[in-house]
């Protein structure tokens, strides 16, 4: 049942940069609403499970912190999307694994494994496939951009998962710590609105409808379901579904979009996507015991 769970929710945050390019507002614009209309059910989720959350105050404010990081995250993603697609943007999104790796080995001294010093180049070289290397039939309207924008997204959302992680550690319910990493997600995007020209606050339709399903459709109930069931699984098999998201966008991207990309473009999602697959599989990092948890943090998924 857990696998089933946990693909079910993966299955429908695939659709999150279907939506946000469906709903053709601003990068911030997208972010804020994203998390404004998911704020008030994680309350009352939240609220419904409050005698079960033993958190203390400290735990709080780390996981309002790490929603402060997946606003930057979700700012860079969606400019991503905008200027390479919604299956481009959300593979590159994925090489938050390397920077995870990265991380664990300059701040917890956790050394790389040589599968992971072979494996990183070739990733890396995968991403520059993707910008199209200036060849004429790159999808993009700007190839290079989205490619910076993704290795940002990559940079900000592994940060978000190592300050969440630790704001969780006691593994409470998890409609609490995603309550208030939403609430960080409103805060930062409204802070970031201030810088952005598009940004705005007036309803609008269909652009509202979209954004209400992003909302309700990823941030709330398909991050609920793979928190609920990626604790349950083994490693290896929440890695392996962790590839099932990038995929299925690409996927949604060609079916929905027509985001034909160069051949080229397909080598480098190929190199990206293989490459993280293996470091998710086995690991980045020499595995410490008092350190597991850091090189553990290669199961998550792009929102």
């Amino acid at each position: 049942m857990a696998r089933l769970i946990g693909l079910a929710g993966i299955a429908t945050i695939s659709f999150s940069a279907i939506f946000v390019r469906l709903a053709d507002v601003s990068p911030t614009t997208a972010a804020f609403f994203r998390a404004f209309y998911a704020w008030p059910v994680l309350f009352m989720i939240a609220w419904l499970v409050r005698h079960q959350d033993r958190r203390d105050s400290r735990a709080r404010w780390m996981a309002f912190g790490s929603g402060l990081l997946l606003a930057a995250d979700l700012l860079c993603w969606h400019r991503s999307i905008a200027a390479i697609g919604a299956g481009l943007g959300t593979v590159l999104g994925n090489t938050q694994i390397m920077f995870v790796g990265i991380t664990a080995w300059l701040l917890h001294k956790e050394r790389p494994t040589r599968l992971a010093l072979a494996i990183v180049p070739l990733v890396f070289a995968g991403v520059a496939l993707v910008s199209g290397l200036g060849r004429v039939g790159a999808y993009g309207v700007d190839p290079v951009a989205g490619v910076i924008y993704g290795l940002l997204t990559g940079m900000f959302y592994g940060s978000f998962l190592l300050v969440f992680r630790a704001s969780n550690r006691g593994l409470s319910p998890v409609a609490g710590p995603l309550f208030e990493v939403t609430s960080g997600v409103i805060v930062g995007t409204a802070a970031f609105g201030a810088f952005d020209p598009g940004f705005s606050l007036a309803f609008s339709w269909p652009a509202h409808g979209w954004l209400l399903a992003l909302a309700l459709g990823s941030q709330v109930v398909g991050w609920l379901l793979i928190s609920h069931a990626l604790p349950r699984l083994a490693a290896l098999e929440t890695s392996v579904q962790m590839l099932v998201q990038p995929m299925l966008t690409v996927l949604w991207g060609r079916l929905l979009f027509a985001e034909y990309l160069s051949g080229i473009q397909w080598a480098g999602v190929t190199l990206v996507l293989g490459g993280v697959g293996l470091l998710a599989v086995r690991g980045t990092v020499h595995e410490h015991s008092s350190k597991k948890t850091v090189s553990g943090l290669a199961v998550d998924v792009e929102a």
